[in-house]
């Protein structure tokens, strides 16, 4: 019964929100997005935490600002995902486009497969289905939903026009074929990780226990290296999918040293696109709870 009523609530407000002009609708979950800013202090404070523990030459104005951002960001990226099914290359032209397009295309040509290293920054769900519009699909690491109703239906949005997702249930097979098919998959590893899954490395000159697994697959394979993230531009009133330069990852003859510098290059990477777009990325996840052994907690009880 709770699946069902779960369920049924999210299609209404998919439903309500994926019908309303677009206007409309990002006013409707800027609303929302403010209700949960006020109602789950928690959230709240993980967020003010984070900025001040990643900038803190920035002003508590600034970065109460900055976090104020972030939740009408999550309200926007909540109405296209209402909106996903309706769009297509021609409806969404005059909104999204792609930067750096060159950067993939080469990625691509070498044929050995592309990891994309990016996280929970812009509009990261919009990302992959602009991407697949644009004739290039791509697939996604992806946690399964608990209510498996609901992840059906969210898997199905994220799968439009090709694109695939792979559970982190079965991160290291499903990743490793796809790569050696010469797919290209997105992975976001911006989130807190714990060992061994994960290794310590430098997050805003803080240790941050990250994800390793595409470091891995990249020496496994000699998969192409690269950032992609999606960020809504103010001044351009759209959309941008930007890729980056490839990413050099080492390959040397000590293989531990590898992974982990190649994973501390690819968290640099993302820090770089953070600090330019600080509004745009997830700030109320407990990204430094991992500590490492004999360190105290950065986020109280």
């Amino acid at each position: 019964m709770q699946e069902y009523v779960e369920y049924g609530l999210v299609r209404a407000v998919a439903g309500g929100l994926g019908r309303m002009p677009r206007r409309v609708a990002r006013l409707a979950a800027t609303g929302l997005a403010f209700a949960v800013y006020w109602c789950f202090g928690r959230l709240r404070r993980v967020g003010a935490r984070n900025l001040e523990l990643a900038l803190p030459e920035l002003s508590s104005k600034t970065r109460k600002r900055i976090l104020r951002r972030v939740y009408i960001h999550l309200g926007w990226q909540l109405v296209e995902f209402c909106r996903m099914t309706r769009y297509t290359a021609e409806n969404t032209r005059d909104w999204m486009r792609t930067e750096g397009l060159g950067h993939y295309l080469a990625a691509q040509a070498r044929g050995k497969g592309v990891l994309i290293v990016t996280g929970h920054l812009g509009a990261w769900e919009l990302s992959g289905v602009h991407h697949s519009l644009m004739g290039h699909t791509m697939g996604v690491i992806v946690r399964n939903l608990d209510n498996r109703r609901l992840d059906a239906y969210v898997n199905g949005i994220r799968c439009l026009h090709g694109n695939f997702t792979i559970s982190k249930d079965d991160f290291g097979r499903g990743l490793l074929k796809a790569i050696r098919a010469g797919r290209t998959v997105a992975i976001l590893m911006d989130t807190n990780m714990t060992p061994p899954q994960g290794e310590f490395v430098k997050f805003f000159g803080i240790d941050a226990c990250t994800g390793t697994g595409l470091a891995h697959i990249a020496r496994q394979t000699g998969a192409a290296v690269l950032p992609g993230f999606m960020f809504w531009e103010p001044g351009e009133r759209r959309y941008v999918l930007r890729f980056g330069p490839e990413v050099e990852m080492p390959r040397t003859a000590d293989r531990a040293a590898d992974i982990l510098e190649g994973t501390r290059r690819c968290t640099a990477v993302i820090e770089s696109w953070i600090r330019r777009y600080p509004d745009q990325w997830l700030w109320i996840h407990r990204r430094w709870k991992t500590r490492p052994p004999g360190e105290p907690g950065l986020y109280g009880k």
